[in-house]
């Protein structure tokens, strides 16, 4: 399926998608997000066959950040340099949020700014070796957006997430992988392979527990311990209602692979 600089593919229970402007290293512009918007539709009408997503770049990069063309006409203080983000940016980033399968990302290429934010949205976030992280906002006069700012210390921390941010450095995917900011580093040839096995073990999987699980990982942060006690308790209570946890104890009891449905 193509939409606005967006194609998405379907390989059985996974999506496929694919950021795709590359004559701009798929950079993100408001088209761009739209075109996004529309993919995840399709990809909500096709809730109950979808059991994981793959977001990857097309091309020789994931995603150099906000498409800046025909922006350095703009006079200084009479543009609002923000208000793209909760108009476009964040309502997408809130939907890959409240996704109701696992995410992983394939990091092609260069994850620059708001493409960095993208990445990280992964509940697994795979890279090819010659790929690379950049916090670039510093180098064009903004601050970092497109959740970046929460994310990066609760993955790092916070002195490594102020230094990528002041001094706009690229971040070498296996140096990502040694600060645990990513989870696996592919040569560049076996990413997309690597990654599809990765995908189609989580959409075999016990999905209702897998979005569980991603909630509860996403609301930590948030939560005091308290809390985070009564979650577990109502996720828990939700997944063992679940026919996979039927099918689950009975593959271990007769010691064969579970068969997961999804339901």
């Amino acid at each position: 399926m193509q939409f606005k600089h967006v194609t998405l593919d379907f390989d059985s229970s996974v999506a496929i998608l694919r950021l795709d402007h590359q004559e701009v290293m798929n950079a993100v512009s408001i088209d761009m997000l739209g075109g996004l918007g529309e993919a995840l539709d399709a990809i909500e009408e096709k809730r109950a066959e979808v059991r994981c997503l793959v977001i990857t770049g097309a091309g020789r990069a994931f995603c150099t950040g906000a498409n800046l063309q025909g922006r350095n006409n703009a006079k200084p203080g009479k543009v609002n340099a923000g208000a793209a983000l909760e108009t476009a940016f964040h309502p997408f980033l809130r939907r890959l949020r409240n996704l109701h399968c696992p995410i992983v990302t394939a990091v092609n290429g260069p994850a620059a700014g708001a493409g960095m934010s993208f990445a990280l949205m992964g509940d697994m976030i795979l890279c090819a070796r010659s790929s690379y992280f950049l916090q670039a906002f510093r180098r064009i006069g903004l601050v970092p957006d497109c959740g970046s700012t929460w994310l990066l210390p609760r993955m790092i921390g916070k002195a490594r997430s102020v230094e990528l941010s002041l001094m706009g450095e690229r971040l070498p995917a296996e140096k990502a992988l040694e600060w645990g900011l990513v989870n696996r580093v592919h040569d560049d040839a076996a990413l997309m392979e690597e990654t599809m096995k990765l995908a189609h073990d989580l959409a075999n999987g016990p999905t209702i527990a897998l979005s569980l699980i991603r909630k509860l990982y996403w609301d930590s942060p948030e939560n005091s311990f308290e809390q985070q006690l009564n979650l577990e308790f109502e996720s828990q209570r939700i997944a063992g209602s679940a026919e996979d946890f039927k099918e689950g104890v009975t593959a271990f009891l007769e010691k064969r692979p579970a068969k997961f449905k999804g339901k």
